[in-house]
């Protein structure tokens, strides 16, 4: 008699109820394989965070099982977080597309990553068996070459995992492969996760071609210099410019550390396709006439460090804006970013240049996510038995199951979780599993130590309510105060001498009451704050942080 195989628990480190940090793991009682590796952007009220990850505990509980991790394509949603992943345990093997893997291995050798990592390139006609799993591969189109969507057969049912997609019929580079899905969705399909980042959106998501025509008028219409600013991940955008450029008798110029190298691996595999001689030097760019030059650039969100922000506030050592420049911001913003990105622009204008961003009158962006008729397309096409919405703010999430519900899929099928809620595949039945702590690490610079919840309350407290330092010297052998406390405010609006008295009046009259009698120095610093929070509530209603130094003179 055959030996019963081990319940298929499918669930998110990352991903669900957000957009970033994709990261979601397949595992029975022998096998743990994990799809993507993601990181998350901090939003600016992350005061001093560089990078928000999964937290891996149960993936570090775990790493006996862990056999490999399978990437779907290189944006740094889904392989920010490997420099990271790879530090905290072992991965025997990462699968990954050409690109990615070239991304990969440049950002773990930027991250000065010791830990030997095997990587393996797949494609197409690739297959992978794992102990019980079979993994094998189908193209989809995004706004990144050598993207794939993943079908894992498990003994218990088949899971497809489409990776970020949508269906563009006249792509800039490779095609969507809608037979091979078709086929897998014949063979039959238990659970298909799917992303959600458009469910919002009525239609389908417009062809990259649609941004080509706009991106070329703008190269027919523009006199001077041409700046022009997108994400580095953003392979095929790239291209679209660098082909406008070279027709209209422009040279290149790249700029920001992370376009140069995406431009430069994306040539040495042949994706970006420019000569030579037609990419300049940034320190000689001002040797050519306006009309011969087109800069491509990192910053299209506004980031401070970026070079577009850097061009903009004059701070960048070889390029000035001049009046007559037109900038091009061919990005959609993302969540939290349109304040810096509208300071950016401002900047822009207030030098001189025109500023050209998406719009009716310019397609300079489109997306590379599925809107609702795409997702309608691909549950029909795979046509899941069950089904689990991805990669998506809750919202979207919801959506996507409203859409499936749509299209026939029973409202008991379908899962709308959370990072940490997982779910099991037996016997081609899922039902509802464990739920487990996911919550998010905060990275402050590039160690793998997180930042502490705690410590992000006490930045969001600076920042908002500012700090009260409160300077008292003892001597804990007499029990006595010694002279008055010192009393210095920061970031707060009440700042002057009498707040400065009434405080440090308070805070003597406190302690010298406590340390007459036997105390320690956690009591000594627990009534300051105390004393200190009350006195400053109740007459300005505000919360500073507080924070005691003491002083002891017994010595």
């Amino acid at each position: 008699m055959s030996q019963v195989k081990s319940p298929i628990s499918i669930y998110a480190l990352g991903g669900l109820c957000e957009v970033g940090k994709n990261t979601y793991c397949i595992e029975n009682d022998e096998t743990l394989i994990i799809i993507d590796a993601g990181v998350l952007f901090p939003d600016p009220s992350l005061l001093g965070v560089n990078y928000v990850i999964p937290d891996y505990t149960r993936l570090q509980n775990s790493r006996q099982k862990v056999k490999a991790l399978f990437i779907t394509h290189g944006h740094e949603d889904h392989i920010g977080g490997i420099p990271f992943l790879v530090q905290s345990l072992n991965i025997p093997v990462i699968y990954a597309p050409r690109l990615a893997a070239a991304l990969i291995k440049h950002k773990l050798s930027d991250f000065r990553v010791k830990t030997p990592v095997n990587i393996v390139e797949y494609d197409r006609d690739t297959v992978v068996n794992i102990d019980d799993f079979t993994v094998s591969f189908f193209q989809v189109t995004h706004s990144i070459p050598d993207s794939f969507g993943i079908c894992v057969d498990t003994p218990h049912g088949r899971i497809v995992h489409t990776g970020d997609f949508k269906i563009d019929l006249t792509p800039v580079g490779q095609q969507f492969d809608l037979t091979r899905i078709a086929r897998i969705g014949s063979e039959g399909v238990d659970l298909l996760l799917s992303d959600s980042t458009n469910a919002e959106i009525e239609g389908y998501t417009p062809s990259e071609t649609n941004v080509y025509k706009s991106i070329d008028e703008i190269f027919d219409n523009t006199k001077g210099r041409l700046i022009l600013s997108t994400f580095s991940s953003n392979i095929n955008r790239i291209q679209q410019v660098a082909h406008s450029a070279i027709l209209h008798n422009r040279n290149l110029v790249i700029v920001g550390r992370s376009m140069e190298y995406a431009v430069n691996v994306s040539r040495e595999l042949g994706i970006i396709k420019v000569p030579e001689n037609r990419i300049i030097p940034v320190e000689f760019a001002n040797r050519y006439k306006p009309e011969e030059i087109c800069i491509i650039c990192t910053g299209s969100q506004g980031e401070p460090m970026a070079a577009l922000s850097r061009i903009a506030n004059g701070d960048h050592k070889d390029l000035r804006i001049v009046p007559g420049d037109t900038v091009v911001f061919s990005s959609s913003a993302i969540p939290g970013n349109a304040q810096s990105i509208e300071k950016v622009v401002n900047q822009l204008v207030r030098r001189g240049c025109d500023v050209l961003t998406n719009s009716i009158l310019y397609a300079v962006h489109s997306s590379g996510h599925p809107s609702k008729q795409e997702l309608r397309i691909m549950l029909k096409l795979i046509q899941p038995t069950y089904f689990m919405p991805i990669h998506g703010e809750y919202r979207m999430l919801k959506l996507h199951k409203d859409i499936a519900k749509q299209v026939g899929i029973p409202e008991e099928n379908i899962f709308v979780l959370e990072n940490g809620h997982s779910i099991e595949l037996f016997n081609h039945k899922i039902k509802d599993g464990i739920r487990f702590s996911a919550d998010p690490v905060y990275l402050d610079g590039r160690g793998i130590q997180g930042v502490s919840q705690s410590l992000m309350e006490d930045r969001s407290i600076l920042k908002e309510e500012g700090l009260v330092s409160v300077v008292v010297g003892i001597n804990s052998k007499k029990g006595q105060i010694i002279g008055e406390p010192i009393i210095i405010f920061k970031g707060v609006a009440f700042n002057g001498d009498k707040i400065k008295a009434d405080t440090s009046k308070l805070v003597s009259l406190a302690l010298t009451k406590l340390i007459s009698s036997k105390t320690t120095f956690g009591e000594i610093k627990n009534t300051i704050k105390n004393v200190v929070s009350k006195f400053i509530e109740n007459r300005y209603e505000r919360s500073p942080m507080v924070i005691p130094v003491i002083m002891d003179g017994n010595y």
